[in-house]
This record gives C-alpha cells, sequence and structure tokens, in this order.
C-alpha cells in the first residue's frame, strides 16, 4: 500500500467573463453557483472561487467588480454546505467573503499585492494558501528569471511564511503553493516540479494548480483548446498524488477523480 494520502481535489470556478480555461462559461451568478455543486458532485472537496483573471497579460478588475462577481457565490455554495475557498489578491474581498462562509483564502500574490491581506487571515482564522509569485499578470512574463528556480521558489516562500505567521497567522493554517506558470517559463515550471520536496518544509501542506496550464499544452499536437489539456493535467495530478502533496486544485474534476481512483487501486490492490 502507498505511503501517500490520496490528494483532495479542489474544484474551480472562474466568475469572470476572461478566464483562460473556459472562456467565461460561468460568469453569471447562476451558472457559477450551478457549477460549484457540479464539481462537489464529481468528487472536489474544496470549491475555489474567483473572480478576477490572472492569466497571462490580464488586466485588474476594481474591487466593486470582484466582490460583485463573487461574494454571492460564495454565499450560496456556503449555504450549500460546500467548502469554499475564494481566490482573490485584496484583502476587502477575502474578509466580505469569509463573512459571506469561505473557510480557506487562496491569495495567489503570497500577501505581496495587499499589506492588509495577512492581518485578515488572521483575524479570520481560516486557512490561508500562500502561493509563489513576483507580479502581476500584465508584468510576470518579465520577472522569470532564477538561479535556481526549485531553491529561488523555496526561499522566497519562506520569507513570506515568516512574514505570515508574524503578522498573527497560525503556521498551522498556512498551505503553500509553488505557482506554476507565475512568473516562471514552461522550462521553470517542469524543473520545479521535479523539485517540489524543496519548496515546503516538511509539514506544510501543498496545493498545487497545475490544471490546463500552457506548459501543459505545449506538450500536445495543434492547435487545442484548455479544456483539451484536461488528459495531460490528470496525467500530472496522479505524479504530484506520488510526490504527496495535500491537494490538486484542478478544473475537471471527474477526469482527476478518475485517474486517482486508478492510482490509488494500482497501490492498494484493487478498488476499494
Amino acid at each position: 500500500m502507498s505511503a501517500r494520502r490520496r490528494p483532495e481535489l479542489w474544484g474551480v470556478v472562474n466568475a469572470t467573463p476572461d478566464s483562460f480555461s473556459d472562456g467565461g462559461l460561468f460568469a453569471s451568478e447562476r451558472a457559477a453557483i450551478e457549477h460549484g455543486l457540479s464539481l462537489v458532485e464529481q468528487g472536489a472537496s474544496v470549491i475555489d472561487v474567483g473572480g478576477e483573471s490572472t492569466r497571462p497579460g490580464a488586466n485588474r478588475v476594481s474591487p466593486d467588480e470582484e466582490e460583485k462577481r463573487v461574494i454571492p457565490v460564495v454565499r450560496a455554495l456556503a449555504d450549500e454546505g460546500v467548502v469554499v475557498s475564494v481566490d482573490t489578491m485584496r484583502a476587502s474581498t477575502a474578509r466580505k467573503a469569509v463573512e459571506a462562509g469561505a473557510r480557506i483564502i487562496n491569495d495567489v500574490s503570497g500577501g505581496l499585492a495587499d499589506p492588509d491581506m495577512f492581518s485578515v487571515a488572521a483575524k479570520a482564522e481560516v486557512d490561508y494558501v500562500l502561493m509563489h509569485w513576483r507580479g502581476h499578470s500584465n508584468t510576470m512574463d518579465s520577472l522569470a528569471h532564477y538561479d535556481n528556480v526549485g531553491s529561488d521558489v523555496a526561499h522566497e516562500l519562506r520569507i513570506r511564511q515568516e512574514e505570515a505567521v508574524r503578522a498573527g497567522i497560525d503556521p498551522s493554517r498556512l498551505l503553500v503553493d509553488p505557482g506554476l506558470g507565475f512568473a516562471k517559463t514552461p522550462q521553470h515550471n517542469w524543473s520545479l516540479l521535479s523539485q517540489l520536496d524543496e519548496v515546503a518544509p516538511s509539514g506544510i501542506r501543498m496545493v498545487v494548480g497545475a490544471s490546463r496550464k500552457r506548459f501543459l499544452g505545449e506538450l500536445l499536437p495543434g492547435e487545442h483548446t484548455p479544456a483539451e489539456r484536461d488528459g495531460a493535467s490528470a496525467a500530472l495530478g496522479v505524479l504530484l498524488a506520488e510526490a504527496g502533496v495535500f491537494a490538486l486544485r484542478v478544473h475537471n474534476v471527474r477526469v482527476h477523480r478518475e485517474a486517482l481512483d486508478v492510482w490509488q487501486a494500482f497501490h492498494e490492490g484493487g478498488a476499494s
């Protein structure tokens, strides 16, 4: 039997008109809520709701617009008993989302985009995902320079973790995300994936969001949609399960669940 635990699946709900992965299919409040509930039925343990695209080159939306997109969806899903994560870089949005029922703050900026974020997360006493980040979407590609991507990311994440704890966040509430695709070239992503054991200290839970990203698309022949990267995403998800990550942030929960079913059956000698 494998010593590795099966990773959680966090289903992504992009309540935006300009998501790279689904082209705004769930931009309306009703569509986003229904999609979130569907992902739970497929096996997601957490629904991660975001209202601002972080695709390369994306422009920021106003705080009011982000809250308008996110808060009703968070509240509706939480009222249904769903464990909700809010994907935001803004402390004000995070605070209102927690008040609406969110139990996790997923901050892709690791507290760098908003100096009030750590304080809000500490007072909220919810789990906080701290991602490796160097700059906003319109500048991040120009910041993809590393001496050694594994050790550099580990060092920068460690600094942010220390700042988070100093700000009052309970260390047991912290999760880290290596930030695949954020200020990283495809080669950086692959190198970082091979060095994940360097990225976080033992005992710190790791969330990885590789689903449908560009570096996986480079493995596919010809033109394709981001949704056609689900097979490659699920294959990588199995490798990440083998590496011991805590959770996978994914768009297609069903495909990843089935891939993990195979992984688990392989290690346990059959379906449980």
